[in-house]
């Protein structure tokens, strides 16, 4: 029980450092476009980042899968630019097929995006395990640590949210172009910065 409280705390408390704030750039990115009255859509979207990003924990932990750390490192910024980027394109003004289209559309690339930050913390999790043998316990914990985090962040950010719209009168369209030009700002220096090519 003890380790895996061990791992709970380094999961929880990888994905709330602000040290490694592109993962939370990425959540931000994935619910800037929701209102607080959107949490089924919210909860779906979280839902597939971690299907993506716990497929990917669990292979690379288990050496199943292996890809060069600074390719992810690179790709991470990516997928949070790209997210920022297609948040711009979000209007109200589509019809319900349009809009439905879209969402399934986010949902796929979440998914896919999700993989690629399961190997970001995927690298973290191996630096911890070292040459344990018994990992199962270990990677459930850390994944289970991951996602309350990742729902704390969720919250955190849905609530500030609803007060710059319903009490400050934001709207929200201009809110969330605010937000995602921030991000995409804020990423594309990350991704100068790991350029690998």
């Amino acid at each position: 029980m003890n380790v895996f409280f061990t791992y709970f705390k380094l999961g929880y408390e990888h994905i709330t450092d602000l040290a490694g704030y592109d993962h939370m750039l990425f959540i931000v990115a994935l619910c800037a476009v929701y209102n607080f009255n959107q949490w089924r859509n919210i909860l779906w979207v979280i839902t597939f980042f971690t299907i993506g990003h716990s497929i990917t924990l669990a292979l690379s932990v288990m050496k199943i899968v292996n890809v060069d750390s600074a390719l992810i490192e690179f790709l991470i910024p990516c997928t949070i630019f790209f997210t920022s980027f297609n948040n711009f394109f979000n209007k109200s003004d589509k019809t319900s097929s349009q809009r439905n289209q879209h969402q399934y559309l986010r949902y796929f690339f979440t998914v896919f995006f999700g993989l690629i930050h399961g190997l970001g913390f995927s690298n973290y999790l191996k630096s911890l395990l070292g040459q344990s043998s018994n990992i199962v316990n270990e990677l459930f914990a850390f994944n289970i640590g991951l996602e309350i985090g990742q729902l704390i962040i969720v919250v955190f950010f849905m609530l500030i949210t609803y007060i710059l719209t319903n009490i400050l009168n934001i709207k929200k369209r201009e809110l969330n172009l605010i937000i995602s030009a921030f991000v995409a700002g804020i990423t594309t220096h990350l991704i100068i910065d790991k350029w690998i090519f």
